[in-house]
């Protein structure tokens, strides 16, 4: 039986966490800045850093409720449509794959080993990889955030998982009747059709469901943000490869993904009391004399070149640019005194997910040349809250040979944190991460895994290679820094309503529809009672 080429096992090593060896390297400085640089100040009702989840919910519902709100996002616009090339292919990896950057010389030798130098020049792509001490976290950038790039699974924990990792006072059943169907009819999510599902390019879909029962658990299909009429248009030939191809992990070229983009914030620009301004880069916050909110931006164009200073204040200021990049700007504001009394407590309890990456190698049976995607089946193991994880098949893009490898991945609950520090000598701010951090969750995730791939092939864990999370949780977390609802404690108009208010866990699940659900439940509750007063 013909084994793997050697280039086939190492892609699917890699696969989902190539960017993950990548050092970020800043917009404001991939190119050097022209001499004069003028400095714009501008005044706004509420700013909003970031244009994910958080950022897109936020803006909806303050526009619902007659609230002028502008939205900054760091990165570009990716407007899609059938046959469009807007995204990059995993396939062929390019500059649009990342965020200014370039291949650290340690992992130059791997990159050309795979055939992927990933040495492109400066520009405002879609993956900022962060490297911390014991993890790698890669952050999204672009108008829609880490929607833009998610594989879509659209999961809501149990209520048992629920409230032994998130605070009860959230109200589970409450969010279970209002927010989390809310999150769902807003994402349209739906399960993919067994015509699609029973196609030749579903295989390595069908083999991992197959091969889970097997093992003695239960499988079903995940709800996903897509319209699968155009996958099944893809079928048909109506469209090129996107989907049932297994290339969307960078993006969907055909459209039909309902990410944030086109969903919340589509609705919220439509209201006309919504600006999204893109390319523009946070580089600190700060507390003005007056009270008002301060936030210092350099406008930038896609190769980062500086075209602008600016410095806007605000009544009200909700920090949505992702855990990581949240939990940096709220740290650094706090150890340098650009706001005052922040509560103890900012940039702790950060955690990675338990998110757990596999490549499996199947010797026993062919996936074929093309994997259809991104997810169809899942299968949860959450009898237990403390030990609660959940397995997926996600698919790998074409790699222009018969390939019998495909990916697994895990989420899992873990009570593991790290935290970001600030170093005033360098004035920047680093994420640390525990040795052995998420080690139970591992083992949970780990022997399921092994159940599922058993038999001739080989299985090789992503994480004991690039230990990386793509779901980065915490660092300004409710209950400590911030309440139920994102307002920052003793500080009147700031809030933070994305992935940092999360403590370290979306209970087995990956995080979206969690973040997406409590900013809905939060969003009521300040359209309610803080207009006019905070906002």
């Amino acid at each position: 039986m013909p084994t793997p080429s050697r280039r086939a096992v190492l892609t699917g090593a890699a696969g989902l966490a190539a960017t993950a060896t990548l050092a970020p390297r800043p917009a404001s400085a991939a190119s050097a800045a022209p001499a004069r640089v003028r400095l714009t100040r501008e005044d706004h009702r509420v700013v909003v850093i970031g244009s994910g989840f958080g950022g897109g919910v936020s803006a909806l519902r303050l526009a619902q409720a007659g609230v002028p709100v502008t939205v900054l996002e760091r990165g570009r616009r990716w407007p899609t449509g059938p046959d469009a090339e807007t995204f990059p292919r995993v396939s062929g990896l390019d500059k649009r794959a990342l965020w200014y950057g370039t291949v650290p010389e340690a992992v130059r030798p791997l990159a050309k080993l795979i055939g992927t130098p990933l040495d492109f020049q400066p520009y405002a792509g879609l993956l900022e990889p962060v490297l911390g001490e014991n993890i790698l976290s890669v952050c999204a950038a672009g108008v829609g955030g880490g929607s833009l790039v998610y594989q879509g699974m659209t999961l809501q924990p149990s209520e048992a998982v629920f409230n032994t990792w998130l605070p009860e006072a959230l109200d589970y059943r409450r969010m279970d009747r209002i927010h989390y169907p809310r999150v769902a009819r807003m994402l349209q999510a739906a399960t993919a059709p067994d015509e699609l599902i029973d196609s030749p390019t579903y295989y390595a879909a069908r083999t991992f469901a197959d091969r889970t029962r097997r093992a003695g658990y239960g499988v079903e299909k995940i709800p996903m943000p897509i319209d699968w009429s155009y996958a099944q248009a893809e079928l048909r030939g109506a469209m090129k490869a996107s989907y049932t191809n297994g290339d969307c992990a960078l993006g969907v070229n055909n459209g039909g993904k309902h990410s944030v983009d086109v969903t919340y914030l589509k609705q919220a620009e439509a209201t006309g009391k919504v600006t999204v301004l893109t390319h523009h880069h946070v580089t600190s916050v700060a507390r003005a004399a007056d009270g008002r909110w301060e936030v210092t931006v350099d406008r930038t164009d896609d190769s980062g070149t500086v075209l602008e200073h600016k410095v806007l204040t605000s009544r009200a200021l909700i920090m949505a640019a992702g855990s990581v990049n949240t939990s940096k700007l709220l740290v650094r504001a706090d150890a340098t005194g650009a706001i005052p009394d922040l509560p103890d407590g900012i940039g702790e309890g950060w955690g990675a997910n338990g998110d757990r990456i596999y490549a499996w190698t199947n010797l026993q049976q062919d996936f074929g040349k093309e994997q259809g995607g991104p997810v169809v089946y899942g299968s949860k193991d959450w009898t237990d809250p403390h030990t609660a994880n959940t397995i997926i098949q996600a698919s790998l893009p074409p790699l222009g040979i018969d390939t019998r490898t495909t990916m697994l991945v895990g989420f899992g609950v873990s009570p593991d944190r790290g935290h970001l520090r600030y170093d005033s000598a360098t004035d920047s701010v680093s994420l640390h991460w525990p040795r052995h951090g998420d080690t139970g969750s591992y083992r949970a995730i780990d022997r399921r895994v092994k159940e599922v791939s058993r038999g001739l092939g080989a299985l090789i864990d992503t994480n004991s290679l690039v230990n990386s999370t793509w779901h980065p949780l915490g660092g300004a977390p409710m209950g400590t820094v911030c309440d139920l609802d994102g307002r920052v404690r003793g500080q009147k108009g700031l809030y933070v309503l994305d992935g940092a208010l999360i403590p370290g866990t979306t209970g087995a699940c990956n995080p979206s529809m969690t973040i997406a659900a409590v900013a809905e439940r939060a969003l009521d509750t300040i359209t309610a009672h803080d207009i006019g007063t905070l906002i």
